[in-house]
């Protein structure tokens, strides 16, 4: 079978998905070609395991100052170049199309009249899951973004909706926790500020993971640049994780077994939605704005979430093999039932 997926590349999260999928699509025999929009091509990393893989200029979103800016994205899209990335994209050879909320992809295989199939944490917003901060505009980017004919959303909890698990590496339970380690990773927070803040935390170890590395003259505070080897390897030893509201690290978090704080990005109706949910689901703390007491308190608190997922891209992978069948309640039902959720006491470990 010969597959064309296009994904998402302005944040880390879509990728990251993405090298999960590929990893099991590849073990099945899968021919694949990869496609990523959303971000300059000396910007991406790490993107050994996608095999010659395409790159267009597709769409993004600006912030500013951690809130996305309407203003900025309306200004730096490019609709000509878009409608040309559009055009030039031949689908014709290919069995099956995939998009992981990239639009490109969706937008020239509904132009060739090919069906497309959405995978992806966006696409369970067409169900009833937690929704804050929706607005007309967060509604017609659902919807229009990336539209595709069959879905399949991704969460870390059902909601008695017909989603599923995120898909995730499933790594052993890491052993050895450094306690007083925590990884920092706010892309679209002005990073000088983010070292300010966390200065005054002396008796904790912050790695910083960041686009444009600044210096930090604390000896408890390390920046790095993006690396994924770097950052998965502090990811699996590490405490705690202070992010933005991601979808893809917090799963990772949860499967390892790591407490979170989420700082949801300003006017960005998913993160705000994921920050209320995992707020809803007991699974971490939140934060409107970079607040050194909610900080504080969270640094001092010994309880995280160990959530084991299930290996959602082989499920995936078999799914496709067997030529997309409706999901029905059963199908569901039985991948979330192994799901198992165990409260952590970091003070015991």
């Amino acid at each position: 079978m010969r597959i064309f997926y296009g994904v998402q590349g302005t944040g880390n999260g879509h990728i990251t998905r993405a090298r999960v999928m590929a990893k099991e699509l590849y073990a099945a025999g899968m021919d694949v070609t990869f496609q990523f929009t959303g971000r300059p091509a000396d910007k991406y990393f790490d993107m050994d395991v996608f095999n010659g893989y395409q790159l267009r200029t597709g769409l993004t979103f600006n912030t500013d100052k951690g809130q996305v800016s309407y203003l900025k994205t309306a200004r730096d899209v490019k609709p000509i170049t878009f409608i040309r990335d559009i055009n030039s994209l031949d689908l014709s050879g290919y069995d099956l199309v995939i998009t992981d909320f990239e639009p490109v992809t969706a937008w020239a295989a509904r132009k060739q009249k090919k069906s497309v199939l959405g995978i992806g944490h966006q696409y369970a917003f067409n169900h009833g899951i937690p929704k804050v901060g929706s607005d007309p505009i967060a509604n017609q980017v659902m919807k229009y973004f990336a539209p595709a004919d069959t879905s399949v959303g991704l969460h870390w909890h059902h909601f008695g909706q017909p989603i599923l698990p995120p898909i995730i590496e499933t790594p052993e339970t890491p052993r050895n926790i450094i306690k007083n380690k925590i990884i920092v990773y706010l892309p679209f927070e002005d990073q000088n500020e983010v070292v300010k803040i966390l200065a005054p935390f002396e008796n904790f170890d912050f790695h910083i993971y960041c686009p444009e590395v600044v210096e930090s003259k604390f000896g408890h505070i390390v920046c790095n640049p993006l690396s994924r080897t770097g950052f998965q390897k502090d990811l699996y030893d590490c405490a705690g994780i202070i992010s933005n509201a991601g979808f893809e690290l917090a799963s990772e978090a949860l499967q390892l077994g790591k407490k979170i704080l989420a700082k949801p990005l300003h006017s960005q109706m998913e993160q705000i939605s994921n920050a209320a949910a995992l707020k809803e689901l007991g699974f971490g703390h939140t934060m409107t704005d970079m607040d050194s007491a909610a900080i504080q308190h969270w640094l001092h608190d010994n309880h995280a979430v160990h959530v084991t997922y299930p290996n959602i891209a082989k499920v995936l992978v078999q799914w496709i093999q067997d030529g997309m069948p409706q999901m029905d309640g059963d199908f569901i039902e039985n991948i979330w039932d192994s799901v198992n959720v165990l409260k952590v006491d970091l003070s015991k470990i």
